[in-house]
This record gives structure tokens, C-alpha cells and sequence, in this order.
């Protein structure tokens, strides 16, 4: 793919794209499988830089995985990881760094920990607070509360209450619900703060259910998690990424439509289903069954107030749509969004102010006013897929844009800009 891709202006969108698998559900069920006892067959997974890490790293870790038609087979190793000593590198994939290191702080073996700069500049401190707090035995290789980590054997204790921070990621919270089982322990997790991000923790809850580990909550502050172990549940379906379909539902909705996107549906277990509401305040209409969901515009876009704190991922689509508005529209309790793969309420307004808006940036808020489009303008995409994949659909709003570095969205959907040629045509 070339340095810099150039869309030309297109005046409608429609036809359906098959969704690729779930970035979250995905390596949340890599990782699950692995530590189960009994081998799993996962079928829909994503094949993308964030889950190839994953993947890569368990084989290092000793977790037999091989591929069959149309799925991946994941021998479990019924417990901790065989490997008691790895080098394991995670790209930019927070879904794999966070959850692994939990899980090796398990481990009792000497482990390394890394990322591309990025990575080494987003937060785990903390997550290696609560693993600490548990005598968990970890040190810092470079910036104290970021990696890369050194892990070394440790006995984990988990006779008192975890206490994790939730106002950074749900991240952390979600690695010590995944890790705590291998203790063989009840354990309680307690959160401090409010914890942000809430339904990627659903998720983690759901998938765990599903590998035969149910966790009892109250309201989001205390978790109890029982003294058991994870088991294969025989063959398991990845649903479509909800995050990625919002870039279509977006389409369908500033370009007429209809757009459909198919292998995702009412029944999602992904929080960024709920962005269809957002299309809906925006004056679109949203239809959905067991396994799609269309979207159909009706002319000029609303604009919105919103809190998004629930689908910070399909926010980003959100944003990008505020500029084909028909006023200022403000983006609430997004602070979530500066620890991401970017600083992105920093990326979004200057990209955003580009093309031709007016933007209030604040620490937890973007405020929104559209202008005229300016055509031509090579948008920054800071090695962020999400910067990418949403400003793509300016040309939807019928100028031509250009996008630096399209071949980061390589992270979650390599065939993005296929996609979505495939409907703009």
C-alpha cells in the first residue's frame, strides 16, 4: 500500500461487508484457551497484528496451536504456562500486554515484557499495583508505570481483597478477573474509582462463562471470583468487531445507504453495538437482526451531546461524523482516550481543525463545530487504525482526502480500505 492513499469524493455508500472477528473477544479467548484444560477449537478469530502477538507469544509461552480449515485449535495447558522463561514482544496490542502480564505474575517463572514505544508510553502501573499487592514480584525495565516489565517467580496470595483502579482502562480489571482463577482460590476484587469503559469488562466476564468461570459481581466495585479452574468448551465462535463495524454503519449513514454488516447482531456481546444509538440521535435509522445491522441515512446529520465513555472505540467514528453535522456537537468522558494508541483527543482535534472545524479539546471532552470542508487535505494518522479507518469516510462527505500511513490499520482489519471500497464504489 502506498505512503499516502488517496480517496476521491464519492456521494453514497451501500451494499454489505462481512465483519472480521472481534479484536477483544479474540484474544480474550486466545488467552483463555491457553490456560484452559482440554483443547478448544475457535473459529471466526481475527487475523491481525494485535492477535498474531497474542498467538505468537503463548506458542513461546509452550501452548501448542495449530491451524485447520477455517479455525485454529488451541491446546490447553490446564493452568499456568509451561515455559517458565520467555522474551515475549506485543507490538502496540494493549488486549495482549495487559492480560499476559497478569497471567505471568502467575506464572512463577522469570519473564520480559515489551512493546513498540508506544506501548512502553500507555499506563500499566495500575495493574502491577494490584499484582503487587498480591506478592506478585515484578520490576520496571525502564519509565516506572510502564513496560517493558520484568516478571519473576512469585507465590500470589489472595486471602484479602484485590484492590484494582478502574478510571485509567478497564484493562487492568479485566487482566486480574482473567488471571486471579489460575490461583485455584476464591479471590475478591475490589475497585477503586470509577471504573471506565464498562462493557469491555462485560465481555471478559462473558468469554470467562464460557471457558466454566462465572464471577459474581455487586454493581461494578466488587468482584468475587470462585475457586475454580477453566476448561475447553469444545468449539467456540468469535462474533464480528463491533468496533469496525462502525466505520460502515457510519458510511451507511452519511452516504444514504443502505449499509449492512454482517456476523454481528442484537445479541452482541460488544458494548460498541450501542453505537447504533448514536447514529439513531444523529437521525439515521438503525435496523438489526440475530447476525446484521443496516443503517439508512436520511439527509443532513444531527448534531449530538453524548457521554461515550461505554464505546470509546466507536467514539472515534462519532467524532468524525460531527463534521457533517448540522451544529456543534460535544463528545463527554472520553479521558480514556489519551492512554490509547495515541494521545487521541489530542490527534482527533488536530486533524479534525485540518479539515476545516472548530474544536474545543478538553481533558475528558471534544467539543465539535463543523465548517466548510476543505478537499485534499492529507490527514495524520499518528500509527493509530482507528485515526485512520474513521477519517476515511470524509470522503463519503464528497471531498477527496488523504490518509498518511493507511497501512497501520493492519493492528485490527488489514482489508479495511477494500471494504469500504467495496460499498463506495
Amino acid at each position: 500500500m502506498a505512503e499516502v492513499l488517496e480517496l476521491k469524493a464519492s456521494r453514497g455508500a451501500r451494499g454489505s461487508v462481512r465483519l472480521p472477528g472481534s479484536k477483544s473477544i479474540s484474544n480474550r479467548v486466545l488467552l483463555l484457551a491457553a490456560l484452559a484444560s482440554g483443547e478448544t477449537e475457535v473459529r471466526g478469530l481475527l487475523d491481525a497484528e494485535d492477535t498474531r502477538v497474542m498467538r505468537e507469544a503463548l506458542e513461546r509461552l509452550g501452548v501448542p496451536i495449530t491451524e485447520r480449515a477455517q479455525a485454529l485449535s488451541v491446546h490447553g495447558a490446564g493452568g499456568v504456562f509451561p515455559a517458565k522463561k520467555a522474551d515475549l514482544f506485543l507490538g502496540n496490542a494493549g488486549t495482549a500486554l495487559r492480560p499476559l502480564t497478569a497471567a505471568l505474575a502467575l506464572s512463577e517463572g522469570e519473564y520480559f515484557v515489551s512493546g513498540v514505544p508506544r506501548m512502553h508510553e500507555r499506563p500499566i502501573g495500575d495493574l502491577v499495583d494490584a499484582l503487587r499487592a498480591s506478592g506478585a514480584r515484578i520490576d520496571y525495565r525502564g519509565k516506572p508505570g510502564f513496560p517493558p516489565l520484568v516478571i519473576h517467580p512469585a507465590k500470589v496470595r489472595v486471602a484479602a481483597p484485590v484492590p484494582v483502579k478502574g478510571d485509567v482502562s478497564s484493562q487492568f480489571l479485566s487482566a486480574m478477573l482473567m488471571a486471579l482463577p489460575l490461583t485455584g482460590a476464591q479471590a475478591t476484587i475490589e475497585v477503586r474509582g470509577e471504573l471506565v469503559s464498562k462493557p469491555y469488562v462485560e465481555i471478559t466476564l462473558n468469554v470467562m462463562r464460557r471457558f466454566g468461570v462465572a464471577v459474581e459481581r455487586d454493581g461494578w466495585s466488587r468482584f468475587r471470583i470462585p475457586g475454580a479452574s477453566y476448561s475447553s468448551p469444545g468449539t467456540i465462535y468469535v462474533e464480528g468487531d463491533a468496533s469496525s463495524a462502525s466505520y460502515f454503519l457510519a458510511a451507511g449513514a452519511l452516504g444514504g445507504g443502505p449499509v449492512r454488516v454482517e456476523g454481528l447482531g442484537r445479541e452482541s456481546i460488544q458494548g460498541d453495538v450501542r453505537f447504533a444509538e448514536v447514529l439513531q440521535e444523529m437521525g439515521a435509522t438503525v435496523r438489526m437482526d440475530d447476525g446484521w445491522i443496516e443503517c439508512t441515512g436520511r439527509g443532513k446529520l444531527h448534531a449530538f451531546d453524548l457521554d461515550l465513555n461505554h464505546i470509546p472505540d466507536a467514539a472515534m467514528t462519532a467524532a468524525v461524523l460531527a463534521l457533517f453535522a448540522d451544529g456543534p456537537s460535544r463528545l463527554r468522558n472520553i479521558a480514556s482516550w489519551r492512554v490509547k494508541e495515541t494521545d487521541r483527543i489530542a490527534a482527533m482535534a488536530t486533524e479534525l481543525r485540518k479539515l476545516g472545524a472548530q474544536v474545543e479539546e478538553g481533558a475528558d471532552y471534544l467539543g465539535i463545530t463543523p465548517g466548510a470542508l476543505k478537499p485534499g487535505v492529507a490527514v495524520d494518522t499518528y500509527d493509530d487504525h482507528r485515526m485512520a479507518m474513521s477519517f476515511a469516510l470524509v470522503a463519503l462527505g464528497g471531498v477527496p482526502v488523504r490518509i498518511k500511513n493507511p497501512e497501520c490499520v493492519a493492528k485490527t482489519y488489514p482489508a479495511y480500505f477494500t471494504a469500504l471500497a467495496s460499498i463506495t464504489a
